[in-house]
This record gives C-alpha cells, structure tokens and sequence, in this order.
C-alpha cells in the first residue's frame, strides 16, 4: 500500500470518528456505566457473604467485561439494523438473533479471557485459556446471551421511537403544507371574487356611456375621463385584499360622479361616517358592488329622484357598514337583481372573516332597502 493510499485512510477514519464521536462517547460512557453498576452489585454481594475481595479488583474485571462488549456494540447494531423484527419477518429475524445471540456471546467470553489475561496477568499460575474459556462459558453464557438481547431491545425501542418522531414531523409538516394550501386557495377564490367585480362594474359604466352618447356626448365624455381616472385608483389597489374605508370612500366618490352625471337630479348621496372609522381596514371594493346595486335595481327603476345613505360607526371592537336607498324595494329589485353584486360580498366576506362577519339585507316599511356589514375592526 503507497503513502498516498495509507493517507487517504487515516483521513477517511478520521473523519468517521469526527462524525461519530457523540455516539462513541455515549457508548463509552453506557459501558462504563454497566461496569460500575455491577461491580458494585458484585461487591455488594462478597460483603454479604463475608468474602474479602478488594472493589477494585470487581470493578477492573466488570469495566474489561463491559468494554469488550463495547467492542462487539456495533456489530450487534449491525445486526438490529439488518434483522429488525417486524411484521412478516418476525419468526424468522427471531430465530437469526437466536443464533448470533450465542455467536455474539462466545465472542464475548473469548476477548474477555484475553482482555483479562493481558490485564489482570495469571498471578503467577500456569495459565490455561482453555480452562478459563469452559470456566466463564458455564457461569457467564447466559447472561451474555440476555446481554445481546436487552441491546437488540435497546435498538429496536430506539428504532421505534425515532420512526415515531419521523411521522410526527411528517404529519406536521403535511399539516402546514395543508394549511400553506388551504390560504393560498382561499386567498386565489378571494381574488378571483375581487376580479369578478372590476368587469362587472366596468361594463356598466361603459353601458351608461353608451346610452349618454346618444344624448350627451359632453356629459359621456366627461364620464370617459372621470372613468379612466376612477381605473387608476382600482389598479393601484387591487393587489391589497384589504384597504382603509377612507381608500374604499375615495374610490366610492369617484364612481358616484360617474353616476351622477348620469342620473343627474335623480340621485342623491349623503354620507353618515364616523372619523374614528376611518382608518379601518375592510375588503377592497366591498362598498360600490352595494352602491351599484343600490342605484342600478333600486333608484333606476323609479321616475322619482333618489336617495342614498353610506354609514359607518364602530361598535365593541366592529365596524358597522350600512347602505339604505329609498328605492323600490326588496321585491321590485330582487326581481332584477341576480347579478353578482350582493352575492358576491357575502361570499368574499365568509371567506375573509368566517363566522366573525355579518351581511344582512333589510326590505323598509315604506320600500327601500337597506345591507348592512359587520366585521372586526382592524388597522394598520
């Protein structure tokens, strides 16, 4: 063998003790602990039956047993790994520890006779390996062979535990990757109800200015601007599933100039909103699909002129949002209204809030009608 070879192994078994020195020192400090625990057992008992040996003579002897077994510890883990007793190799991984449980044993006792020889010397005495070998091969097999497999035990409740530990970590990050799936869905049904209302409102302003063409062309031109306007502020915004009412009432105002170009002296707007809401963060573009439903299905309709009312108040840890018009009323706009306005709140507030949300739609006593949203109050 070269220089270079012989290298190339010293950095190999250098690196494997680097690796595994945890473990030896563990294995070490097992084994050694096993010597002292019966060698104080073992001296325990010579006291008791008046017999004079010294403790530290027991205890060489049992550390020499215990680490000559540290010797043999990784070919027994060799073994646990190789011949693991499960289910459908049970009897037959049984009965192949049976036998090397034996092997094992009397490897055992072979390098404990030499160990002990080397260690202890003969005092003197011809020394006989033979004799030595049948001595502890009568008094000590058995508990070799139980030896062998309480580590065997060790290895497979080791072995248990760690497959234990391996499914609770993969449960667990099957459940985050579950619960990472489940946003990211429930966030993509959120955007794809927000996108669903930017068409369905732009086609209807552009419908409005298609009947204005005919009538005004000042009036629909100015609407063509304001509208190019109002899409600048829906574009800025539409990455945010949530922004602050004074966003939402900003954008609200720009859509109504829109309509009230439209529908002149017939519509009216008041807002009742309190300043401390303001700052409130709720669903973007939750209020116009409401206010649009509110004129399209409810003043539209009516020769006479209208009226809407846009609320907000904070309530024991809630904001309250309300839209009223004094239109046709429940009958006359359900019959109309299949769109996908109102609809399409409700389902974007159940999805952002559960059941923390409230979405009602009250018919008034004299017509009219009135959607009112309750959700967390929240700011940045």
């Amino acid at each position: 063998m070269s220089n270079d070879e012989k290298t190339i192994l010293v950095n190999r078994f250098t690196k494997m003790i680097r690796q595994n020195l945890f473990k030896i020192v563990v294995i070490f400090l097992s084994w050694t602990l096993f010597g002292v625990f019966f060698a104080a057992q073992s001296f325990a008992n010579s006291i008791y039956f008046n017999q004079t040996v010294s403790f530290s003579f027991i205890l060489i002897l049992w550390l020499i047993c215990g680490y000559c077994w540290m010797l043999l510890t990784p070919l027994v883990v060799f073994l646990a790994n190789k011949f693991v007793i499960k289910n459908g190799q049970i009897g037959q991984n049984l009965f192949i520890h049976f036998i090397f449980a034996a092997i094992i044993s009397l490897c055992h006792l072979v390098l404990f006779v030499t160990f002990n020889t080397l260690i202890m010397g003969s005092k003197g005495n011809p020394f006989s390996f033979t004799e030595a070998f049948q001595r502890l091969l009568f008094t000590n097999f058995h508990f070799d062979f139980l030896v062998y497999w309480a580590l065997i035990g060790i290895f497979h409740l080791r072995d248990i535990n760690r497959r234990y530990l391996e499914r609770e970590r993969e449960t667990a990050r099957l459940a985050i990757e579950t619960s990472q799936l489940e946003t990211k869905l429930a966030e993509a049904r959120l955007e794809a109800l927000k996108m669903q209302l930017q068409p369905h409102f732009l086609f209807n302003t552009l419908n409005s200015i298609s009947v204005l063409m005919r009538d005004d062309v000042a009036i629909a031109n100015k609407m063509l601007v304001q509208l190019s306007e109002l899409l600048r502020v829906a574009l800025k915004s539409e990455s945010s599933q949530e922004i602050s009412l004074k966003e939402e009432l900003e954008f609200l105002r720009g859509y109504l100039e829109i309509e009230q170009m439209r529908f002149q002296d017939r519509l009216t707007v008041d807002f009742a909103v309190e300043n401390e809401t303001l700052e409130a963060q709720i669903p973007n573009l939750i209020l116009q699909p409401i206010v649009e439903n509110a004129i399209r299905h409810g003043i539209a309709p009516r020769a006479e002129s209208g009226k809407i009312l846009i609320e907000s108040k904070r309530n024991n840890g809630f904001i309250e949002l309300s839209v009223s018009d004094n239109g046709a009323g429940f009958e006359l706009s359900s019959k109309n209204s299949n769109g996908i306005g109102l609809k399409n709140t409700q389902e974007r507030l159940e999805k952002l809030y559960g059941e923390e949300q409230k979405f009602e739609i009250i018919s008034g006593e004299n017509g009219g009608l009135q959607v009112k949203i309750k959700i967390p109050f929240h700011s940045k």
